[in-house]
């Protein structure tokens, strides 16, 4: 996308947000080593151009048991942006982006367990006008999803990520959920006041979900208005003895935002996103190429994400060639 260019107070702004979305303007502006006055009025109008937003993102089990499935996308020609415009409004997808390659659109939707995943892939999705080819997969498990790619660098494995079972939530905790997935950066005492409820119930409970894994607050902005020109989904194929060895080698690297087992061809799906060409070329000949176990890939560039974690890019939609309503 064509992003903004941003100064290094927008950028410092910017990259405390990512560390923590519900940081404080005063916590921020101590980081930035600037003024609150300049850093309040800064974060703000970022938030309002939506250069940046700030989301709260639930597990993808806290509703119910739900599986994962990835769509790849082939579409009649010129309909991509409508078909973009149609999945966006669906609040089952956790992820969507127009890509290049093999395919227009690579798509995640979380389904679940008790809804008929034939219904709601060959007649509700595949029936959309526009919409030539849909393979499905399924993802077995997530190695690594991360935040923090803007740091460079690799860095320690950690922990997988924790999935939460439908009993860690209540009736209360998905009610603070729903709020703070519209407004992730309100205070506690105006989340409880709009669920009456104490705030200090909604500062546990927000905490404590937080803390188990269960909920994490993402802060979206284009790659691009940092600096980083290379965002790619690939399609890893691995020889069976080698797939969990080479995942957890690829979820070491900085640059590796998202790495999962999928059901198909000995499939890891891994997503990059890297500062430039050369780095890119470098990670897929000094690091990818040179792993034992990797039979090959296949490659999309992420022209435009639309959606991640369930929650819609703020720039979008004034960023696709052709407006989705025409």
């Amino acid at each position: 996308m064509n992003a903004p260019a941003l100064d290094e107070l927008s950028r410092q702004i910017v990259v405390a947000l990512q560390d923590d979305g519900r940081a404080s303007w005063t916590d921020i502006a101590a980081a930035c080593g600037s003024s609150l006055s300049a850093v309040s009025r800064r974060g703000q109008q970022l938030l309002r151009d939506g250069i940046v937003r700030v989301a709260a993102v639930p597990d993808t089990q806290h509703a119910g048991p739900a599986d994962l499935f990835v769509l790849r996308i082939t579409c009649s020609p010129g309909r991509q942006a409508r078909v973009c415009a149609q999945l966006a409004d669906r609040a089952d997808v956790r992820f969507l982006a127009l890509v290049s390659g093999a395919y227009d659109i690579i798509a995640e939707i979380n389904v679940p367990r008790a809804d008929s995943v034939a219904a709601r892939v060959v007649e509700e999705i595949q029936t959309i006008d526009g919409i030539a080819r849909c393979e499905t997969d399924l993802r077995l498990h997530t190695y690594k999803v991360a935040h923090d790619w803007y740091r460079g660098g690799d860095v320690d494995a950690g922990p997988e990520p924790h999935e939460c079972a439908p009993e860690h939530f209540d009736a209360t905790d998905r009610a603070i959920i729903a709020e703070l997935r519209a407004h992730a950066r309100d205070s506690f005492r105006t989340v409880a006041g709009r669920l009456s409820i104490n705030e200090s119930t909604v500062r546990r409970r927000f905490e404590a979900m937080r803390d188990r894994g269960c909920l994490t607050v993402t802060t979206l902005v284009p790659s691009a208005a940092l600096g980083f020109e290379s965002e790619v989904l690939l399609d890893v194929t691995v020889a069976p003895s080698r797939l969990d060895e080479v995942a957890r080698e690829l979820a070491t690297h900085r640059g590796v935002r998202y790495v999962a087992a999928m059901l198909s061809a000995n499939c890891l799906m891994c997503e990059l996103i890297l500062p430039s060409e050369r780095d890119l070329f470098r990670f897929t000949t000094d690091t990818l190429g040179a792993l034992s176990g990797v039979e090959g890939w296949r490659a999309s560039m992420e022209l435009l994400t639309i959606r991640r974690g369930f929650v819609e890019t703020p720039w979008w939609r004034t960023q696709l060639p052709c407006h989705p309503q025409t």
